[in-house]
């Protein structure tokens, strides 16, 4: 393990929350391109290869487990669920909007959380079955444990299979995930509930969630979650496609609208931290705590895990968001330097300013590619285009991706270029004048 500049801030921080927290136990890592590159554990009993309850992260393996099959062309994501579930009375709800928290399904199977009882699937069909939708579809974020138990069915039906089966054979094998189980394997962490007016501890169950298992069953060690944290920055292009995992980062519902600091996308959460964006989840189960976060652009894959063996006031979530971006300011990836390259004789009479709407845009040859992008406009907002014909490009990222640009001549010479169904003019023209010329 390197010694990176972070490390002395690393360290701090974890024996800080493992205090204040008043957790019995506490590890994390942070991981950079694919390495760990710091890991720290405080407390009895506190090591790297110690099993910790991970929750709800688990369903980060159900989301990706559906989009790999989308991926494969065995589903879509836009399935009203009936195509698996014949029949149901649920059946206009999309996998998209199960993956989002956007159903508006109710939350739990029945009063499992106050039984302890283990539903088996017939219990999870027949509840889902007397589930309420107690919100229109895509009325506002409803996170819903029930959902994501469904999905896995959605899974185990889509392969002839089940859900645990494929989490092993697609993911936990391919990524080298053997201390990530279904149930607790030696050494493991006890879950404590920490009493709020004492420094005591008291142990809390190791519930089995059965059936609903694809919505927080699992059990890993630090080590193998900042695998998965590298993952979700940089999936392997054999196990998971770039696109998909775009789409899993996608926004599809809003939580708190009144700041737009968390959103969820397709089976991850949004979570802003500072000026970055991480995707990652949290998770909770009696006794214990966790959060595993993520963060790409276009030099950075980094993530961060925490997890922790008590029940409250542990922001384990919060501390990973921390120690991640300790980490990329202290350490930041840079960009290749900057190098001269031959300009196509295609693209040099199209070059230079351009006008629509009243504003300016600047097409400009970049980084291989015919660009554009308004003047002062954030660099995220720059258009890449690729050439489908003659005179014709399709934009490949950017602003209005997937729309068409066509260059118009009188002859040869260039007079505008039509993109996303505007005119672009040499000089900034009104709307009458661009339209009688």
């Amino acid at each position: 393990m390197s010694d990176p500049a972070y490390q002395r801030d690393a360290d701090n921080l974890l024996a800080d929350a493992q205090r204040t927290w008043r957790a019995p136990s506490v590890v994390a890592a942070i991981t950079r391109d694919g390495e760990i590159t710091w890991q720290g554990a405080v407390g009895e009993g506190a090591g790297a290869d110690v099993q910790y309850r991970i929750g709800s992260i688990t369903k980060t393996f159900t989301a990706v487990l559906v989009h790999q099959l989308r991926d494969e062309g065995l589903l879509d994501l836009d399935d009203p669920l009936d195509r698996w579930l014949p029949d149901s009375r649920h059946a206009s709800v999309t996998l998209r909007r199960m993956l989002a928290h956007a159903s508006g399904l109710q939350r739990e199977l029945g009063d499992m959380w106050a039984t302890l009882e283990v539903p088996d699937r017939d219990d999870l069909l027949a509840g889902f079955e007397a589930a309420e939708q107690v919100l229109p579809t895509r009325a506002g974020h409803h996170y819903s444990n029930l959902a994501f138990a469904m999905l896995g069915e959605v899974v185990g039906r889509a392969t002839s299979s089940t859900w645990a089966e494929q989490l092993e054979h697609r993911l936990l094998q391919p990524l080298g995930m053997g201390r990530t189980t279904l149930h607790p394997t030696a050494p493991h962490a006890q879950g404590f509930h920490v009493e709020p007016y004492a420094d005591a501890v008291r142990p809390e169950p190791h519930s089995d969630l059965g059936s609903t298992a694809p919505a927080g069953q699992l059990w890993s060690t630090v080590t193998d979650l900042a695998r998965w944290a590298a993952f979700l920055a940089d999936p392997p292009p054999d196990v998971l496609s770039l696109e998909s995992l775009e789409a899993m980062r996608q926004p599809v519902v809003v939580f708190d609208p009144a700041t737009w600091n968390l959103a969820w996308g397709g089976g991850l959460m949004l979570a802003r931290r500072d000026a970055r964006v991480h995707h990652g989840h949290g998770g909770a189960m009696p006794g214990f705590l966790a959060g595993c976060y993520a963060f790409r652009d276009e030099t950075e894959r980094a993530g961060a895990v925490v997890l922790t063996n008590t029940g409250r006031a542990a922001d384990t979530e919060g501390l990973a968001g921390r120690l991640l971006n300790t980490a990329l300011d202290a350490d930041p990836r840079r960009l290749p330097a900057w190098v001269a390259t031959d300009v196509p004789a295609f693209a040099r009479e199209l070059l230079g300013p351009w006008w629509s709407e009243g504003a300016e845009f600047l097409v400009e040859w970049r980084e291989g590619a015919l660009t554009m992008i308004g003047r002062g406009a954030p660099e995220w907002r720059r258009t890449h285009f690729e050439a489908t014909g003659k005179d014709t490009y399709r934009a490949a990222k950017g602003r209005e991706s997937g729309e068409h640009l066509r260059v118009v001549r009188d002859g040869t010479a260039v007079t505008r270029l039509m993109f996303s169904g505007y005119a672009f003019t040499r000089q900034p023209l009104t709307f009458t004048e661009v339209a009688t010329r």
